[in-house]
């Protein structure tokens, strides 16, 4: 540029400096007085000049707010380049909006061209002069074309760069990525321009066009056009824009350092969105500098004042995203762009990325600060920066400035998904504990408003008895006494009497208090005990107490009073816990915690008394006394409730026996548990009583709590004797002490693997075979028997529950109920909860108990004893592991139990494979009467298994819904189907309405919904299933019992408990065979012993009468009798009368006692007849003697077996028969109404009220089967159509199991032969080999002329069915019990099949064909076929009974029957016929 031309410029910028000074002197003058102004204005304009039409470049210059913002002096905080530092920094900054919108116009176009010519540019080159005030931006690559328009008549550069509303964005059809929308972009830039220059270079066309406009666009200079060298061809197309800002339209007066630091950090943003993109890396220069920018994660790296991305992840081609924590929560913050455009102030790309992170983080800190205060997104938004640099189509802006994107998310959010992996990178950069820190800060503040006061008088505590000194100057010597109940309180308040109400005041608790240490904001704030202790005592939230300011509290002091056994200890646990949590200083202030205790045992003797602290000190003391405790009152103390008010005043008489002082907390230190332990084990030991306490009562401890009950020794507990002179330590009190409630809480929680019991199940039983409970009895007075005799501890309202649950039948309760259930116990309509009360319902044992728990095996019980009465064993010992078969669930300290019910017949199956030396085959869940799916997953998942309900779209726009999964319940399910149909604010309505028909062991919900939305269920990811939470997850890796020893274990699987079971079980038979050995040759030798004795008297060579007992005895001796012991149930024949004619301390007093059996015996026993009776006795006896020898334990195992399967046998029957009532009822009134639906045919071949039937049944019983394929779903319903026989009919073998014929399933059964099928004239069909049996659904038909089952019968005879004939009863016995009417059948042959009228309700009940021989045979001589109604008649009359399954023996020669699809019987007179071979069946 010349130096006139520099004058020139100069010039010029001085005057319009000049024009810009002056209209600022008249904007004053009208400030000062607008009135005036405006006035004068008023009287002078014109209409012409009052209402004005203007161009639109003029509109532009008049309101450039609207297109390019504020063109005043805006004053903000900003990101600028400063170039000292190479950094992007914030700072304070004034420049004009619209100005940095110009010239970001411009960038932006040159960047599109970037999206319009991947390939081909790879540079773009800004240049600013500050100085002259002139911006310079070229790029490379595809240029305007240098082409006239036809239609507007000018170059195409002219057009877009000199005329409004022009460019290549208008045709939305077409789907693009670019900044540039509206047509004004880079016309804005030259009309706010003095000066604005394009020229480009078409290498295609071979031209480079130039062009000037000046004026703010108004005055356009004609454009230049010339041809191109073929160096310039070679160095390709570019486009080149200069323009001079108009600076007094937007009020500056040159490019400051504030303008130049955005301008440049605007290059660096172009540098770094760009960076990623398609094609050719792009190159971004400023003032001939090439800006150092690899990627968008480097470039957010030259950020100051923001935290750079902890978090980045590149979507596809399109989208980057990063997260940065803001660690104090200062403010949401983000830098994005949309297509290269900085979107300063976000939109709806952020937002995406926000709400989605926020929703994850809300979810983490919930689970991290578990029941804290809900924290709400703009908070968890204040602690994200969010980084964004995408591609957006079409994309939409809330104004011409684009600084904010009004795109939808969902025009995104289908294909920018972010991925799992980074969301929790994102929960570990720090954001969720910085939240959470946050939320306990906000709670710490709330608690400190909710603490005590120093205060002489409190109100509002009822149950509070207060000191009368507490609050005063002598609080210090003030103790509040927290007593274990009101009856404690009571104990407590005896005391009182002698040490006065001065000092001491009482608060009982409720139960146990709340474990603080993991509880949440809410609950502490909402629990009633911990703020009124608060209060007693004047604590103050977050406040560090000394022996100085301990002073400050309403009582210096605080004394627990709890029961002495386990529950006793927890409380006192916890209240320590209680301390240590919120005021840990105070367990250092001397003689603040103390406890009160009392003797658990008494012993009296005369004017001796003992009293024992724990059961432990009391057995020791026992066994010192040799266990001769003869003479000695023992009184058990169960609780504070048990001592006398006497006792209580006792106790507080000598305080200094009673009250133990807990020692100062900072000078305890253990070296390690009983100081017993390597020194590998003893680096991870907590040693110091600060760290017991918080292992014993955090929920993250749980590992720790392991170790910690595992080294558990059996003599542990605490010696009160040495704490009375010295204070006891916490860690002494936590390791010897509350360890035993820990360890008594998994007890009680937790099965035993042998029994599968928990303590209060392993009461019932034992108080039930006590009872030998054969009869029925209420549940309460049961209750009471089994406190009484099995010395049960706990409420009642506990018991009854444990009762209740042994005998509930509902699916997902027991699989084998040991208890019989007389009355509601309970349904799967409310998971069980809705039993009646105790005092209304009855139960026995079920018979099927004591084949499960063999008394046989009792003798070989370790039985337990308490307070001296002998109760149940330690554990019982099964014939089949219960534990499998009804599973057990329950959470105890550090340990918990998840195991599920398994089949028990399999169970009983693999016993026996394993008795045979047999790998046992693969257990999964099992629930009875549970027809949905369970599936077993593998890989990382194996172990765990998904269990799905049934759900099935019958229609366009109905559900059935029949089963739930396991856990779900109909009530609640109910409940969440009236919530999908009443919707919330937020959600509408998903279905429209539903109806019930499920009872109260079947489901059946029929939904309605519109078609689009049950459509839109599908397409779900889980479809139909996942919508309707019919699919939950059940696992089997926390399979936790007790073992032999007592010592909580995890089995990994089913298999693994089962091998373990039946190692203990097979010992145990061993064992009972050697007892019952033992007994029966005790009472053989007994029986031989008496027979000898009663031959011996009738002969007269004994003689036992009128001798002196001690020369009888002799005698006795001297032949060589057996003395008896009371087990050898010597006295079992009449001898009821106890011998007692010997003081017990004569010497033969022991000989008396066993001969008791003999010299017991009453005259009229000692005959001949008797004699030869003992002797049969005796021999029979040796009978049974040789048979146990000859039989081997694993043979004993296998007997017990087989009885527990015949009496699973029989309760399947017995729950069949009432299943079978139940749906003979129900399908008498589908009959009615299919009859007032579907009209009659006249044919009566034809049977097609089946089908309707079918229907009726389908919508009304919820147990149809709808997994069945197509096409055996289409095959059983047409098998209910008696059609006529054609080629296409399906043929079926005689052999299927029960199970498939009671569901009405079509099962297919492989032969080696195909099938053979031929029509006959009489339709009689012979087949061979493959084909399908038909059922009907559980015989659902009646005597309505129905089919209601395929009918088997011998292949020499064959059934037609007519709808007119008469019925045959299905089902009677011989005492004629009554049973549902199968079929009606038309015995139309002589050779017809007839059974035996007595054959077995059984075996009629499942539809199996008898073995038993034809009772009546009929030819043609005694009934005529031209008679058949009298025929009919006389079979009617003769109740004879028709089986549908044959139960011939493979091998026997006969042959097998087939069915067609109208219940006919094929004729097939040997297998060479039929082509059936035997394997087959």
């Amino acid at each position: 540029m010349s130096v006139d031309s520099r004058a020139a410029i100069a010039t010029t910028a001085t005057a319009k400096a000049a024009v810009v000074a002056k209209k600022k002197k008249e904007v004053a003058k009208a400030k000062k007085d607008p009135s005036s102004v405006a006035a004068a204005a008023k009287e002078t304009r014109t209409i012409e000049q009052t209402y004005q039409k203007k161009t639109q470049l003029e509109h532009i210059l008049l309101r450039p707010d609207t297109y390019v913002g504020s063109v005043e002096p805006l004053a903000d905080t900003a990101f600028v380049h400063d170039p000292s530092t190479g950094r992007i920094v914030r700072r304070e900054v004034t420049y004009t909006p619209g100005f940095y919108k110009m010239y970001d116009e411009i960038v932006v176009n040159a960047a599109d061209n970037k999206q319009r010519d991947p390939d081909g540019m790879d540079r773009l080159d800004i240049d600013v002069d500050p100085a002259l005030g002139v911006v310079s931006v070229t790029n490379n690559g595809r240029t305007v074309p240098v082409v006239r328009h036809k239609e507007h008549g000018c170059y195409v550069p002219t057009l877009i760069f000199g005329h409004l509303l022009t460019g290549s964005n208008f045709d939305d059809d077409v789907r693009k990525t670019t900044g540039g929308r509206n047509g004004y972009g880079a016309k804005l830039a030259n009309i706010f321009s003095e000066r604005f220059a394009i020229e480009c270079l078409d290498a295609e066309r071979g031209l480079r066009f130039s062009q000037v406009w000046r004026n703010n666009m108004r005055d356009a200079e004609e454009p230049i056009v010339v041809g191109i060298s073929s160096a310039e061809r070679r160095r390709g197309d570019y486009t080149k824009i200069t323009f001079r800002p108009d600076f007094a339209k937007l009020n500056m007066t040159h490019l400051d350092n504030d303008a130049m630091g955005l301008i440049s950090k605007r290059a660096y943003d172009i540098a770094g969105s760009m960076a990623s993109r398609k094609g050719k890396r792009l190159n971004v220069y400023l003032n001939g500098d090439r800006i150092k920018v690899h990627d968008f994660r480097s470039y957010l790296s030259l950020f100051d004042g923001i935290p750079a991305p902890a978090v980045y992840e590149k979507i596809g081609d399109d989208w980057e995203v990063g997260v940065g924590p803001i660690l104090d929560g200062s403010g949401f913050q983000q830098i994005s762009f949309v297509n290269a455009i900085a979107t300063t102030k976000g939109g709806g790309h952020v937002d995406y990325v926000a709400n989605s992170l926020v929703r994850h983080l809300q979810a983490a800190v919930k689970r991290k600060n578990r029941g804290g205060k809900e924290v709400k997104p703009n908070q968890v938004k204040n602690h994200l920066a969010i980084f964004v640099n995408c591609l957006v189509e079409n994309p939409t802006f809330d104004s011409q400035t684009k600084e904010n994107l009004t795109t939808k998310p969902n025009a995104f959010k289908k294909h920018v998904l972010l991925s799992d992996q980074f969301v929790k990178r994102v929960e570990k950069c720090g954001v969720v504990e910085s939240i959470t820190q946050l939320a306990k800060y906000q709670e710490g503040r709330a608690l400190q408003r909710k603490g005590g006061t120093k205060k002489s008088k409190l109100s509002g505590i009822v149950k509070l008895d207060d000191a009368n000194c507490a609050g005063t100057s002598r609080s210090r010597d003030c103790t509040l006494i927290v007593t274990e109940g009101d009856s404690a309180k009571s104990f407590a308040m005896s005391g009182l009497s002698i040490v006065g109400r001065d000092c001491y005041g009482v608060f009982p608790l409720k139960g146990k208090p709340l474990n603080v240490r993991d509880a949440t904001h809410a609950q502490i704030m909402k629990n009633e005990e911990i703020m009124n202790l608060v209060e007693i005592m004047g604590l103050k939230f977050n406040t560090t107490y000394t022996e100085e300011n301990i002073k400050t509290l309403r009582y210096g002091s605080l004394m627990i009073m709890a029961d002495q056994d386990h529950d006793g200890s927890h409380i006192k646990g916890l209240m320590i816990n209680f301390i240590h949590h919120f005021w840990p200083s105070l367990l250092d202030v001397r003689g603040f915690l103390k406890q009160f205790i009392t003797p658990i045992v008494k012993c009296t003797k005369g004017k001796k008394s003992e009293a024992f602290f724990t059961l432990p000190e009391y057995e020791a003391w026992k066994e010192s006394t040799g266990n001769d405790t003869k003479g000695w009152t023992i009184k058990y103390y169960k609780g504070l409730g048990t001592s006398t008010s006497s006792e209580a005043k006792e106790y507080f008489s000598n305080l200094n026996i009673h009250e133990i002082s807990f020692n100062e907390i900072g000078d305890d230190h253990v070296s390690g548990l009983d100081g017993e332990m390597n020194e590998e084990e003893s680096r991870d030991v907590i040693n110091t009583g600060a760290g017991l306490i918080e292992m014993a009562f955090s929920k993250s401890k749980v590992e720790a709590r392991k170790w910690w009950l595992s080294c558990v020794k059996k003599d542990t507990f605490v010696d009160y004797r040495k704490s009375q002179k010295n204070g006891i330590n916490y860690s002494d009190f936590i390791n010897r002490e509350l360890v035993l409630f820990s360890q008594y809480d998994n007890i009680r929680s937790i099965p035993h693997l042998l029994d599968g019991f928990k303590p209060s199940q392993r009461k019932v039983l034992f108080a039930c075979f006590k009872k030998k409970l054969k009869t029925e009895i209420k549940v309460a007075q049961l209750a009471g028997f089994i406190g009484e005799h099995s010395s049960y501890h706990h409420g009642e309202a506990s018991l009854h529950g444990t009762i209740i649950g042994m005998a509930q039948t509902y699916c997902g309760s027991n699989n084998v109920n040991l208890l019989y259930p007389g009355g509601q116990f309970g349904t799967r309509r409310m998971g069980g909860k809705d039993h009646a009360s105790a005092r209304y319902i009855f139960t026995r044992l079920e018979k099927i108990a004591r084949a499960i728990f063999h008394p046989d095996d009792d003798p070989l019980l370790n039985y337990l004893n308490d307070d001296g009465l002998s109760i149940e064993p330690e554990y019982y010992m099964p014939v089949i592991p219960m534990v499998l078969v009804n599973g057990s669930e329950g959470i105890g300290t550090g340990w918990s139990c998840t195991i599920h019910n398994y089949d028990p017949r399999l169970v009983i199956a693999n016993i026996r494979k394993m008795i045979k030396g047999e790998e046992p085959t693969e257990m999964h869940p099992y629930f009875c009467g549970y027809r949905g799916d369970i599936i077993a997953e593998n890989g990382k998942r194996e172990g765990r298994y998904v269990v799905k309900g049934k759900i099935k779209r019958i229609n366009a726009t109905t559900i059935i819904i029949t089963e739930l999964p396991i856990g779900k319940w109909t009530q609640d399910y109910k409940a969440f189907l009236e919530g999908m149909m009443t919707g919330t604010d937020k959600s509408p309505s998903e279905i429209s309405d539903f109806k019930e028909n499920h009872t109260d062991t079947t489901v059946s919900f029929t939904v309605n919904a519109s078609k689009e939305i049950i459509d839109s269920f599908e397409e779900e990811k889980e479809g139909l299933h996942g919508k309707f939470k019919l699919s939950t997850s059940i696992s089997t890796t926390n399979m936790t019992a007790f073992d032999k020893f007592g010592k909580l274990k995890t089995y990994k699987s089913p298999k693994e408990i089962l091998l373990e079971f039946y190692r203990q079980r097979k010992v145990f038979y061993i064992a009972r065979k050697d007892m019952l050995l033992h007994k029966l040759r005790a009472e053989l030798s007994i029986l031989n012993n008496k027979a000898r004795f009663v031959k011996e008297v009738c002969r007269g060579d004994l003689i036992v009468s009128n001798r002196k007992q001690h020369e009888l005895l002799a005698e006795l001796v001297e032949r060589r009798y057996n003395l008896s012991s009371d087990e050898d149930g010597a006295n079992d024949d009449g001898a009821n009368e106890v011998v007692d004619v010997l003081e017990d301390d004569t010497p033969d007093a022991e000989l008396a006692k066993g001969y008791e059996y003999l010299l017991g015996m009453k005259i009229w026993s000692l005959s001949f007849e008797r004699a030869e009776e003992l002797c049969r006795q005796k021999a029979e006896k040796v009978e049974e003697v040789k048979s146990l020898e000859g039989t081997s334990p694993e043979q004993i195992w296998l007997n017990d077996l087989d009885v527990i399967e015949e009496l699973l046998d029989e309760r399947d029957k017995a729950l069949g028969i009432e299943e079978n009532k139940h749906k003979r009822g129900k399908s008498k009134v589908n009959a009615s109404v299919s009859k007032k639906r579907a009209k009659r045919k006249q044919d009566e071949n034809e049977w097609d009220s089946e089908q309707s039937e079918f229907e009726s049944y389908a919508e009304s019983e919820s147990e149809s089967d709808a997994e069945d394929d197509q096409s055996a779903s289409s095959a059983s319903i047409d098998s209910f159509k008696c059609k006529p026989l054609t080629r296409a009919d399906v043929i079926a073998p005689a052999k299927m199991s029960i199970p498939t014929a009671k569901k009405g399933k079509l099962a297919s059964k492989k032969s080696s032969s195909k099938i053979k099928a031929e029509l006959k004239p009489n339709k009689e069909i012979s087949t061979g080999g493959r084909g399908r049996r038909i059922f009907a659904p559980k015989a659902r038909a009646a005597s309505k002329g129905k089919t209601a089952v395929s009918l088997g019968v011998s292949p020499k005879y064959s059934f037609k069915l007519t709808k007119k004939s008469p019925g045959l009863r299905v089902g009677c016995d011989s005492r004629g019990s009554d049973a549902s009417v199968v079929n009606n059948v038309g015995l139309e042959r002589m050779d017809d099949l007839l059974i035996d009228s007595d054959e077995s309700t059984e075996m009629a009940r499942y539809g199996k064909l008898s073995k038993s021989k034809l009772k009546r045979k009929f030819d043609e001589s005694e009934s005529d076929d031209s008679n058949p109604s009298e025929k009919k008649k006389v079979l009617h009359d003769e109740s004879h009974l028709i089986h549908a399954q044959s139960r011939l023996r493979r091998g026997s020669g006969k042959a097998k029957p087939n069915y067609a699809v109208d219940g006919s019987a094929s004729e097939c007179s040997s297998e060479s016929e039929s082509g059936i071979e035997d394997e087959s069946y």
